[in-house]
C-alpha cells in the first residue's frame, strides 16, 4: 500500500498547486514521474512493484482499451475520405514511415533483429497530446496546426496495434515456434479477424441500442457515460472468451458505435476527461518507479537511438508526410518535434515487457522504450512554451490565406476541448 498511498497524497497535493504550476514549465508528467523514481528510496515499495505486476498489466490493458475506444469514437466517417488533410497525411504517410525509419535505426544501433526492431519502433510510433497540452491548448498556435497535432496523437495509438502485435507474434515465432507464414495466418485469423467481428459487432448493436435508448428517452443523460463506456469492457470480455485482441476489437466498437449513436464520441471524451486523469497521473507515476530501477543501464547506444527516435525517426516522415502542402518550414519543424512519446508509449511498452520477456532483444527494447519516453517527457515539457514563442514570431508575418490559417476540414473528427487523458 505505500505506492498507493504516496499517489494518492501526491494527487492531492498536485490539485492544490495545479493552477499556479500551470503558469510554470513544469508539467504534471514531468511532476508524476520524478515523484515515482523518488520511491526507489522506500524499500517498501520497490518490493510491492515487484508483487503486483499483474494487477499494472491489468491495470495497463484497461487503460489502453479505454484510450483507443475514446480516440475511435471520435472519427466521423467523412474522416476517412478527406485525404487531403493534415491528419490522414500525418497518420497514413508519417506513420509508417515512423515505423519503418524507426525499426531501420533499432537494428542499425541496437542491433535487434527485424522483427524484434518492428516492435520497438511501432511501440515509439504514437504520439501523445498530453505531453504537448501547451500547445494543443494555446491560441498562438493556429487552429488547423494544434487541432491535427492533437486528431494525431488522438488516433495513431489505434493503428499502431495491429502492427505491434503483428511483429511480436513474428518475433516469437522467429525465436521459438516455427514458420511465419504460419504465425501470420494465425494472427489475422485469431487476433486482426476475430478482434474485429467482435467490435464491429458490440459496437453497432450497442450504438444501436444506445440511440435508440436516447430517442425514446429512456436514458437518463447523466448514465450516458456508463453505457458508452460498458462497450469497451465488453469487447474485453468477448476478446478473453475467443482469444482476439481485446485491443482491435476496441478500437473499431469505437469507429462503429457511431453509427447507432453519434453522441458517443462526446460521451466517451466526457468520462476520460473527468476519469481519465487519475489513470493518467497513475502511469507516469509508476513509469517513473521503473525507469528509477534501470537508469543506470541505458547505454549510449540506447541513449542515441533515444534521441534519433525523437528527432530523424520522427521529423523526416512528418516532413514527407507535408510534401507539397505549402506549409512554411517553420510550421513542418514545429509539427515534426512536438511529437512527444507517451501515455500510449508507456502503455503498449507495459503490455509487451509483461508479457513478451523471452525474446532474445527483450531487455535493450524495454530500455530503449524507457529512455526514449523519460527524454521525451522532459525535453518536449521543457520546450513546449519556447518553442511556441519562436513559432508564434516565425508565422507572424503570414496572411490569413496562408495554408496555416485554413479550416482543419469538414472530414476531421471532433477533437475534444483539451487533450485527452485516456487518449495521448
Amino acid at each position: 500500500m505505500v505506492l498507493i498511498a504516496v499517489f494518492v497524497v501526491l494527487v492531492f497535493v498536485y490539485s492544490l498547486v495545479s493552477q499556479r504550476l500551470g503558469r510554470t514549465v513544469i508539467t504534471a508528467p514531468m511532476l508524476f514521474t520524478a515523484a515515482g523514481a523518488a520511491t526507489i528510496l522506500l524499500p517498501e515499495a520497490a518490493r510491492e512493484l515487484v508483487l503486483d505486476r499483474e494487477v499494472l498489466l491489468l491495470v495497463a490493458e484497461l487503460g489502453l482499451v479505454m484510450l483507443l475506444f475514446s480516440g475511435a469514437s471520435r472519427i466521423r466517417p467523412s474522416f476517412l475520405m478527406a485525404g487531403a488533410s493534415l491528419p490522414i497525411r500525418l497518420l497514413g504517410t508519417g506513420m509508417p514511415l515512423t515505423i519503418v525509419l524507426g525499426a531501420v535505426c533499432a537494428i542499425g544501433v541496437l542491433g535487434l533483429s527485424w522483427a524484434e526492431a518492428g516492435i520497438l519502433a511501432t511501440i515509439l510510433a504514437p504520439t501523445d497530446a498530453g505531453l504537448g497540452e501547451v500547445i494543443v491548448n494555446s491560441e498562438r498556435v493556429p487552429q488547423r496546426i494544434r487541432e491535427s497535432l492533437n486528431v494525431e496523437a488522438g488516433l495513431n495509438d489505434g493503428l499502431c496495434v495491429p502492427f505491434l502485435m503483428l511483429f511480436i507474434a513474428l518475433a516469437v515465432a522467429e525465436e521459438h515456434t516455427g514458420p511465419a507464414g504460419v504465425v501470420l495466418a494465425r494472427f489475422l485469423g485469431e487476433q486482426l479477424g476475430y478482434g474485429t467481428v467482435i467490435g464491429l459487432g458490440i459496437g453497432l448493436v450497442g450504438g444501436w441500442l444506445l440511440g435508440l435508448a436516447h430517442r425514446v428517452r429512456w436514458m437518463a443523460p447523466p448514465l450516458g457515460q456508463l453505457g458508452v463506456v460498458a462497450l469497451p469492457l465488453l469487447c474485453v470480455v468477448a476478446a478473453e472468451e475467443t482469444g482476439a485482441s481485446m485491443f482491435i476489437a476496441a478500437f473499431v466498437a469505437g469507429f462503429a458505435v457511431q453509427f447507432g449513436f453519434n453522441e458517443a464520441g462526446q460521451r466517451s471524451v466526457e468520462f476520460t476527461e473527468e476519469w481519465g486523469q487519475l489513470f493518467n497521473y497513475f502511469v507516469f507515476f509508476f513509469f517513473g518507479t521503473a525507469v528509477a530501477g534501470v537508469w543506470g543501464h541505458f547505454t549510449p547506444a540506447v541513449l542515441l537511438y533515444a534521441v534519433l527516435s525523437l528527432t530523424i525517426v520522427r521529423m523526416a516522415p512528418v516532413a514527407l508526410a507535408l510534401w507539397g502542402t505549402r506549409l512554411s518550414r517553420a510550421t513542418v519543424l514545429f509539427m515534426g518535434w512536438f511529437g512527444p512519446r507517451g501515455l500510449a508509449s508507456i502503455v503498449l511498452g507495459l503490455v509487451y515487457v509483461l508479457r513478451e520477456a523471452e525474446l532474445a532483444g527483450h531487455s535493450t527494447i524495454r530500455l530503449a522504450v524507457m529512455a526514449t519516453v523519460l527524454l521525451s517527457i522532459y525535453a518536449h515539457g521543457l520546450t513546449a512554451q519556447p518553442g511556441i514563442n519562436v513559432y508564434a514570431r516565425r508565422i507572424a508575418a503570414l496572411d490569413e490565406t496562408s495554408p496555416e490559417h485554413q479550416a482543419l476540414g469538414d472530414g476531421s473528427p471532433q477533437p475534444p476541448q483539451r487533450p485527452r487523458a485516456v487518449g495521448t
